[in-house]
């Protein structure tokens, strides 16, 4: 069954990657004055849903390349999601935002890459991407599926974090859940 084999090729990648590296990240996430977020493609996809969530608790973030971006500056947190570490928008980004005093996390398979050379945290998922490393787990999936959905479950789990460490409730979430739908 596919999905079977889906779940699996998940639990392999997220059985992988420790737990405590979350919460650290989630504390990072709460000690930065505001967050930026990049990503390209169906990963840039992942990572505006992770934007989306900080901001249901409380967060103040931003998506780059959003017509309301405002500039970064020095103390603010970039996130920056790139499968094989080599999109060279998210990287440019990376390096300019370092250059500017801020903290880039890197979301990579490739904790080689010149992504996560430019991060001073990086996240690294053991996941496939489109060019099928050698290093890199085997996946009946096509492209970067494995990478994206396993890069969305860490940033949920992130998010979990976040809210416990922020004391933030179901209720002042759901205040700021988009209501014009």
């Amino acid at each position: 069954m596919l999905v079977a084999t889906i779940l699996k090729e998940v639990e392999t990648v997220l059985s992988q990657v420790a737990e405590e590296q979350l919460q650290k990240l989630a504390l990072e996430l709460q000690k930065a004055k505001r967050i930026f977020i990049i990503g390209e493609g169906r990963s840039g996809l992942m990572a505006k849903s992770f934007a989306m969530r900080l901001m249901h608790l409380g967060a103040t973030v931003y998506v780059v390349g959003e017509t309301i971006t405002p500039a970064i500056a020095e103390g603010d947190l970039l996130v920056a999601v790139s499968g094989s570490g080599t999109t060279k928008s998210v990287v440019w980004t990376a390096e300019k935002a370092q250059s500017l005093g801020c903290t880039v996390i890197a979301v990579t398979t490739n904790p080689e890459s010149p992504l996560a050379a430019a991060a001073a945290q990086i996240l690294h998922v053991p996941a496939a991407t489109k060019y099928r490393r050698d290093h890199e787990l085997k996946t009946i999936q096509p492209l970067g599926s494995l990478f994206d959905q396993c890069a969305h479950l860490l940033f949920d789990t992130i998010c979990l974090q976040f809210s416990k460490t922020g004391d933030v409730n179901h209720q002042e979430t759901l205040a700021r859940h988009s209501n014009l739908e």
